[in-house]
């Protein structure tokens, strides 16, 4: 068995979620033995398209006219797309035409969470929908002491500091104003939000916001590498407000990294994080602030870091290679 995975301008994808979910994929399926090409124009046996546009419309296209059976990955919705960058409310019409083309059409689709499973089948879709994790290479997430240097000595974080990280692109839906709202209330501790947006297409409410964040706030740009490892490994917390996700790949990094996660309560996390189990939850900027004053001064219990760290192990990229070839095997039986 031979699958297509395809992503239309991997490249432009490259620091975001469906960047890595590329990556995750490929590695994942290489595990379970399951041969891949990223070539349309190649031969394969299961299509595996992981975007929406002209081009992964063509890609469609050429697999059902070779009577090839087609998965569509349910990275996004017609909710996590709203409140993202400007002018989103100009393009959403666009781009809902877009995602239910593709859906409409596809044999199969995996979306990354139960939750974002059932939104997908609320859009009317008489679609086999299952729910598969993006998956992590927890592997790559053990402690690493040059990791940890190099992150603070770029960052100038003196031995034993205290500090909150945040990850993901500045959109309004991840929460980034609630971020330095809450970074107002610790003065003097560190706040850094990693990841970076072109300031043409920032969100206007979001570009006044990061304008006049608080002193204690970094915009520390995109980071990769040994250096967000290190963050993840000597954070306080993981302080992550957002508003709706199909699953958050960086709420996996976290727990893999055993730091300490405190995220909003939203419907994405129901059925794998549970509050004061393996993750800490808020609703509001006030519990935010109390979750993380206690964070910052009693640390975290080793029994949440250790049951957030199996949440993540659950969703290992070979275990996520055996239920994609799981989906790939079931699908060519169906046809």
């Amino acid at each position: 068995m031979k699958t297509l995975i395809y992503f239309q301008n991997a490249d432009t994808f490259g620091h975001s979620g469906i960047g890595r979910a590329m990556s995750h994929q490929l590695r994942a399926n290489k595990a379970a033995g399951t041969e891949t090409t990223i070539d349309k124009n190649d031969d394969y046996d299961v299509a595996h398209i992981n975007t929406y546009f002209r081009k992964s419309h063509k890609a469609l296209k050429i697999a059902k006219k070779r009577g090839v059976p087609v998965i569509v990955h349910g990275h996004s919705t017609y909710e996590d797309f709203r409140r993202s960058f400007k002018c989103w409310q100009l393009v959403e019409p666009w781009f809902d035409h877009h995602l239910k083309w593709m859906y409409s059409r596809a044999d199969m689709i995996i979306a990354p969470t139960p939750y974002a499973r059932d939104l997908i089948k609320s859009y009317g879709l008489c679609q086999n929908v299952i729910a598969i994790s993006n998956g992590i290479p927890v592997e790559e997430y053990a402690e690493d002491k040059e990791a940890q240097k190099e992150f603070k000595e770029r960052f100038g974080i003196q031995e034993g500091e205290k500090f909150v990280m945040g990850v993901g692109f500045p959109f309004e839906r991840k929460g980034i104003i609630d971020f330095f709202e809450v970074a107002r209330k610790f003065p003097d501790v560190k706040f850094i939000w990693f990841g970076a947006l072109q300031r043409a297409i920032t969100n206007e409410k979001v570009a006044r916001a990061v304008k006049k964040r608080p002193k204690n706030a970094i915009m520390a740009g995109y980071c990769k590498g040994s250096v967000i490892h290190g963050a993840y490994q000597l954070a306080s917390a993981m302080f992550f407000p957002s508003f709706e996700e199909t699953e958050g790949i960086v709420v996996l990094e976290a727990l893999a990294s055993k730091c300490p996660l405190l995220v909003r309560d939203i419907g994405v996390y129901r059925g794998w994080l549970y509050k004061n189990e393996n993750c800490r939850m808020g609703s509001s900027n006030e519990e935010f602030e109390k979750e993380l004053r206690d964070l910052l001064e009693n640390g975290e219990s080793k029994e949440r870091l250790e049951k957030g760290y199996q949440t993540a192990k659950e969703r290992d990229l070979p275990l996520i290679g055996e239920q994609l070839k799981k989906a790939y095997s079931d699908l060519l039986a169906s046809k």
